[in-house]
């Protein structure tokens, strides 16, 4: 796999393991800690490769920008979060910073 492809799959990884957090209800819940814990040591592994090539700034705020994305729209469509018109403006503000990270990056 390539650097990138890593760095998507870290991303949503993190979506998977901080969706997770809700579930396990502070960690008493086995198996949704068990699915938390596999998300986080693949996430984190997948970013690790990533970083082998592309720079760790520019990596982790990527990684980041894809967990944030990726866990409020979870939100919005699974636990009844708020959509307002600036909570959606921003977010896409976000995809655009992650996208122009991306151009900029060797």
């Amino acid at each position: 796999m390539t650097a990138w492809v890593y760095l998507i799959v870290a991303g949503v990884l993190e979506v998977g393991f901080a969706s997770m957090l809700k579930l396990t209800d502070n960690f008493t819940k086995l198996i949704p800690t068990l699915i938390f814990l596999v998300f986080a040591v693949s996430s984190f592994y997948s970013l690790t490769k990533a970083v082998e090539t592309i720079p760790m700034g520019t990596a982790y705020a990527i990684w980041t920008g894809i967990g944030a994305f990726g866990t409020i729209l979870i939100g919005i469509f699974f636990y009844s979060e708020p959509a307002s018109v600036l909570r959606l403006f921003f977010l896409f503000t976000l995809v655009a910073s992650i996208v122009g990270l991306k151009l900029v990056s060797n």
